[in-house]
């Protein structure tokens, strides 16, 4: 027997606490208590403890979201844009999945070590997004076809960890530019 389908106003509220809860986790040194997260999202602190009963139920939920929108979106962005320009895009979304996961640094390995959240998993899915676009980007003769997705994934992580250390001197826009640049096959290929 399948669950009812919840509610459109129940809907909305959940969608409006993931919302705000992701950029609240994303911003350095903002109000995280869950009260100020039903606040902002105008709701009372019952209506998201209802959808989420604990911290890291509303982290979790927060963490597979930002997956889901990672994996889905490379497949959304190959539907509108040129490889080169999906792969760009999705860079972005991957930046911003990293800055919403530094919010969540506290909660997050309690929820690997309980199982709640797979880093196999995760891993596995975000190389496939890349795969995806990599393979659209060989085939369009966009991206260069010796890159493989576990090298973007490390150049990803890379370039976001020294783009948060390294304050304003270097930004994480310029970084992925420089990138996705040395992606692209060389000229008269």
């Amino acid at each position: 027997m399948t669950s009812p389908k919840p509610r459109a106003d129940a809907a909305r509220n959940r969608e409006q606490l993931l919302e705000v809860a992701t950029r609240v986790l994303a911003e350095p040194g903002a109000e995280t208590s869950l009260r100020a997260i039903a606040r902002e999202a105008g709701v009372g602190i019952g209506t998201l403890y209802r959808h989420f009963p604990t911290r890291d139920s509303l982290v979790e939920a927060v963490y597979r979201d930002q997956v889901d929108r990672l994996t889905n979106g490379a497949r959304d962005l190959l539907a509108d844009e040129t490889p080169a320009v999906a792969m760009r895009r999705w860079m972005d979304l991957f930046g911003h999945w990293i800055a919403t996961k530094n919010g969540m640094l506290d909660t997050l390995p309690t929820l690997i070590e309980s199982g709640a959240v797979g880093h196999a998993h995760t891993r596995d899915a975000l190389l496939d997004a890349i795969s995806a676009i990599l393979d659209a980007g060989r085939t369009a003769g966009d991206l260069r076809p010796d890159v493989t997705p576990e090298e973007i994934a490390a150049a990803l992580i890379g370039l976001f960890t020294v783009a948060h250390q390294s304050g304003h001197a270097v930004t994480a826009d310029r970084l992925l530019d420089i990138l996705l640049d040395g992606l692209r096959p060389p000229r008269g290929t």
